[in-house]
């Protein structure tokens, strides 16, 4: 096993603290969060940071799974072109390729205030990466990446594959109402929904099963293949699934699910000798 440093162990400890609640249990994680902790602490392969870098990314899933599954690249640079360039067809979505949340929508003409924009690119391509332990970010050179918003201006359904030893175990449906309102369903494979929540709270009736669903397993076990645990997105464009990202540390672990079981449950499913990375051959 590897073990981080001190500074980073505290660190961790702090920050689990601060947004669970508790202090993790590191050395015997039986929880998703615990495992979670000690993977971003431990778990390194060359593999990672190409498949978080959102640029990248892409010609890894081209290749495994075909072009079609792939949104593409309007632009993609170190900072933002000049703005008379910027003739990219509405609605397009710009975005950091070396970190979650930061995104930017532009559906339409009013939603472009290219000085605000440009201070949040140059926010994103000047911070430090490496968050909390998050080592895959650490080293991906920053990009700006612009791409045409999957579906278009209408909302779509986001849905976050939760991968286990290569195979799909419950997936996070996240709906997206227009006003900002927000919903998240928690299924199985079987689209069987889980009586649980984390922040988002859950809609009143189940999330219809996505047309594709069979394909999206199949592709994301794809993508899954040697990791003993990743999350892959994907949305659902004219009944075909679309590729959205890789995550190796959803909400860096901090989860306080409500049953606070559920934790557990999902912490079970680990494979045997994670998160030390003895199941990847690490």
């Amino acid at each position: 096993m590897i073990f981080p440093n001190p500074v980073e162990w505290l660190l961790v400890l702090h920050a689990y603290r601060v947004r669970v609640g508790r202090f993790p249990n590191l050395l015997r994680p039986r929880t998703f969060g615990e495992k979670m902790q000690v993977a971003k602490l431990t778990w390194r392969t060359p593999m990672m940071p190409l498949l978080a870098d959102k640029v990248r990314v892409k010609d890894i899933v081209a290749g495994r799974l075909g072009a079609e599954w792939v949104t593409p690249t309007l632009f993609a640079g170190a900072s933002l072109p000049p703005r008379e360039d910027r003739v990219w067809p509405l609605p397009y979505v710009i975005k950091a390729n070396n970190s979650s949340g930061a995104n930017i929508f532009v559906r339409t003409e009013d939603d472009i205030n290219w000085e605000r924009i440009e201070q949040s690119v140059q926010s994103w391509m000047s911070r430090r990466n490496e968050r909390l332990g998050e080592w895959a970010y650490k080293d991906i050179p920053p990009q700006v990446l612009v791409e045409p918003l999957a579906g278009g201006s209408t909302p779509k359904l986001e849905y976050k594959l939760f991968c286990f030893g290569g195979r799909v175990e419950f997936i996070e449906v996240h709906l997206r109402h227009k006003g900002g309102r927000r919903e998240c369903a928690n299924m199985d494979r079987d689209w069987v929904q889980h009586p649980f929540t984390l922040k988002i709270p859950m809609p009143k009736d189940p999330p219809p099963r996505p047309v594709s669903l069979d394909e999206m397993i199949r592709g994301a076990e794809r993508l899954a293949e040697g990791f003993p645990f990743v999350r892959i997105d994907l949305y659902e464009v004219d009944g075909r699934p679309r590729f959205g990202e890789v995550t190796f540390y959803p909400a860096s672990g901090f989860i306080n699910p409500s049953p606070p079981e559920y934790d557990r449950t999902y912490g079970d499913l680990w494979p045997p000798g994670m998160p030390t990375g003895k199941a990847a051959g690490l």
